[in-house]
């Protein structure tokens, strides 16, 4: 984390960060869990991973985000690349930008996507989490927060209300037990796998019609 969030101990992002262990689930991990768990299992739990142009447009994008110097527009701080965590829901990671409001206070963590909104709320419930961790260091409530999509060119608004939270707490439960498992969920093959780049480590049409473990079981199976 840069600047003025790094060396003021006035900062609200400070408050009590150093008195933290550090959480065991990555941010990143959520969203990964959310867009489909075998995926989340193959990076996280197999330490697997296969860049394509779409990962690489993505890490470029993050890359040039993060390299900005910290800024204060019309009364609003800018820091980008910010270090986050929460203790007590056990996640940590890193918000592209957090958007300090000098008069009111408030906070509003953004994040920069490679593609367009998704009908799925993969990216919503990965904001909400970022939130969730400002809320535990800070000690206020994060309302909104923001996703801005590199295809459109647009941001959208990302109001954190009690369903999406609930929905992000639920994810966060279970991306633990995914990972304290060890355990790699099967294939199941959909239109998102031509997007993954994990799909040739995946295989998914050819796991998916693969019967050894039934077979297996069967034949030692009471």
């Amino acid at each position: 984390m840069a600047g003025d969030l790094q060396n003021s101990a006035a900062n609200p992002l400070l408050a009590g960060a150093g008195e933290r262990d550090l959480p065991t689930v990555s941010l990143s991990a959520l969203q990964h869990y959310a867009f489909c768990p075998r995926q989340c299992a193959l990076i996280h739990n197999e330490q697997a991973w296969v860049e394509n142009y779409l990962t690489a447009q993505g890490r470029s994008l993050h890359e040039l985000v993060d390299s900005g110097e910290p800024e204060t527009r019309k009364g609003v701080r800018f820091e980008r690349s910010v270090h986050v965590s929460a203790q007590r829901l056990g996640i940590s990671g890193i918000v592209d930008m957090v958007e300090h409001d000098l008069v009111s206070g408030s906070l509003k963590p953004v994040e920069y996507k490679r593609g367009k909104p998704k009908p799925e709320p993969f990216d919503e419930i990965q904001l909400c989490a970022q939130a969730l961790c400002l809320e535990e260091m800070t000690g206020q409530t994060i309302a909104e927060g923001a996703l801005w999509y590199m295809q459109t060119r647009h941001r959208v608004l990302v109001v954190f209300s009690d369903g999406l939270r609930a929905q992000t707490l639920a994810v966060i439960a279970q991306v633990r037990e995914l990972l304290a498992s060890g355990q790699t969920p099967p294939p199941v093959y959909g239109k998102r796998c031509k997007a993954c780049s994990l799909v040739e480590i995946c295989q998914p049409k050819l796991l998916e019609k693969d019967r050894s473990a039934r077979y297996v079981e069967g034949l030692f199976g009471e």
